[in-house]
């Protein structure tokens, strides 16, 4: 049942009910679907990302042993190089819910909840499996451990890290976990170890921006 009503939240073991209706309505992307269309340029990106996540996350059964889906990818490159629209790009291939969230907002916005927070969105990213969980600025999250950092961060960066080893325990979970930054030098090793596909999203060359112009020129 994917009904996103508001009178239709559905009760998820061991989640309370207003972190469920948070999630759908302020973390679940209700925005158009983006197609590759929609990407100008990086081509290397798309093709790689249709063999490597599209293709296994749509045909698990194809994809056993050896070839089992990735379930962590990292998108890096400049900021405004197209991370989001290829993350939501991916859930509308994979006819996936796109689960869209910032990791600074949950030390900020939602700070001394975002272990909650954590927990529960993969918990309902499972319940809506496909899912495509996207989490931008991953950097200022997942950074290497520096001295000062406050408690209640260094827990959710745990928490993090527990449900993204737990979301691929079963063979059968259909849920990518994306993680975007312009800063991947930051990352520590826990976290670059989860996301073992790694892409290069590179500013986009000539070719790329006179295809970027012509979209937004058509859109007029």
């Amino acid at each position: 049942n994917n009904n996103d009503n508001n009178n239709d939240i559905p009760e998820i073991k061991g989640v309370d009910k207003k972190l469920v209706e948070l999630i759908l309505n302020d973390v679940v992307d209700k925005g158009a679907q983006v197609t590759w269309n929609d990407i100008a340029g990086l081509e290397f990106a798309k093709k790689t990302i249709e063999e490597i996540i599209v293709w296994p996350m749509v045909r698990p059964d194809l994809f056993t042993g050896l070839l089992v889906p990735v379930k962590g990818l990292l998108l890096f490159g400049p900021p405004g190089t197209g991370k989001t629209l290829i993350g939501k790009c991916i859930a509308n291939q994979c006819c996936a819910k796109f689960f869209s969230i910032s990791a600074s907002s949950l030390t900020s916005k939602w700070f001394g909840e975002g272990e909650k927070l954590v927990r529960a969105l993969f918990e309902v990213a499972k319940y809506y499996q496909p899912s495509v969980v996207f989490m931008d600025e991953v950097d200022s999250l997942l950074t290497s451990r520096k001295d000062g950092e406050h408690e209640s961060t260094r827990r959710i960066k745990t928490e993090f890290l527990v449900q993204l080893d737990g979301c691929g325990s079963s063979s059968d979970d259909r849920i990518l976990i994306i993680g975007a930054t312009n800063r991947p030098q930051e990352l520590d090793d826990a976290a670059r170890r989860r996301f073992v596909k790694r892409l290069y999203v590179p500013l986009p060359d000539n070719k790329a921006r006179e295809q970027i112009i012509k979209n937004l020129l058509s859109k007029q």
